[in-house]
């Protein structure tokens, strides 16, 4: 078993990646900023290693992670991803230079390998599914700085010959979403045979459920041979609107009420075209998702109702 270190482990894919590790029995370590939300922490909190520093502080950093000696590091601390996430001082110093920092501190220790977070963001608008070789083109403040950390990354992993793979993750859905976003608000309000506010129908997304992208984070730290620096695209290759995420909604919660389109302003990143081109992470990692949309949903409703407790905590949120 491993001695791993993870961040971000408050959010949504950090913490189903911590759970998961729990569950195959490695031991794990958390680096949380001090004023983190820890609705998703609190029935593992005795489970796990909690070390409170700022990534932002490189010499306190240093000494935690060197207390860790990890073999394994998950990097998932980010902000800047939601749209209430805008202070351009934060997202440059959470994403470019905490990233910057934790490498150095990991390159200090003897890291085996540091699996690096991206965006598909970095890519830009384009009207294809973009391989990882193609130019980038990021949309936002965050964008830009998530391919900034990218780049550091390939180019540490390459000049210090230490593995530092990036995933870049699609859309992701599943158990411990922000419950501001879509789905938790949509089947929170669609179990009370509403819907909420909608964008365009044809506004298009690569939806991945987050089993199969915390399978991705696992491979891109046990396989071995890879290319120290590689990046791999996380999503289905398959693209679904949010027309269609309404009818799989409406179908399997029975809502009767009709979506109102449009009631809802569209974001500077919304497009019709957004899929992965995830044939290099299959072919190198053997990594293929298991769940389609439906199914993915089918099984985000069905924690929701074997979880009352939590799906309260989700209520007073929205």
């Amino acid at each position: 078993m491993a001695k791993v270190l993870i961040t971000g482990a408050s959010g949504f894919v950090g913490n189903n990646v911590a759970r998961k590790l729990l569950g195959l029995g490695h031991s794990v370590n958390l680096i949380l900023r001090e004023q983190h939300a820890d609705w998703r922490l609190r029935d593992v909190y005795d489970d796990v290693v909690v070390h409170l520093v700022d990534l932002r502080d490189s010499d306190r950093l240093i000494r935690a992670v060197k207390s860790v000696g990890p073999e394994w590091v998950f990097h998932l601390a980010a902000h800047g991803a939601y749209s209430t996430q805008d202070n351009l001082k934060q997202i440059l110093e959470t994403n470019v230079i905490g990233t910057a920092n934790l490498v150095h501190a990991c390159l200090q220790t003897g890291t085996e390998v540091f699996v690096n977070t991206g965006a598909s963001s970095e890519y830009g608008f384009k009207d294809h599914a973009p391989a990882e070789v193609e130019s980038l083109e990021p949309n936002s403040y965050y964008a830009v700085a998530k391919a900034s950390a990218t780049m550091f990354c390939s180019y540490i992993a390459r000049s210090r010959g230490v593995r530092i793979p990036t995933l870049r993750l699609y859309s992701v859905y599943g158990p411990y979403e922000e419950p501001t976003r879509l789905m938790p608000t949509l089947i929170l309000q669609g179990m009370g045979n509403a819907l909420p506010p909608l964008v365009h129908p044809e506004i298009a997304r690569d939806f991945v459920y987050v089993d199969d992208v915390v399978e991705a984070y696992i491979l891109a730290a046990t396989v071995q041979d890879q290319d120290p620096a590689a990046i791999y695209n996380v999503g289905t290759g398959i693209q679904t609107t949010i027309q269609e995420v309404i009818a799989v909604a409406r179908r399997q919660l029975n809502i009767t009420e009709e979506p109102e389109w449009a009631s809802m302003k569209d974001r500077i990143w919304d497009t019709g075209t957004w899929l992965s081109d995830s044939r290099h992470i299959q072919q190198s990692l053997g990594w293929t998702p298991q769940y389609s949309f439906e199914q993915g949903f089918a099984k985000m409703v069905e924690w929701f109702r074997a979880n009352p407790a939590v799906m309260e905590a989700y209520r007073l949120s929205i």
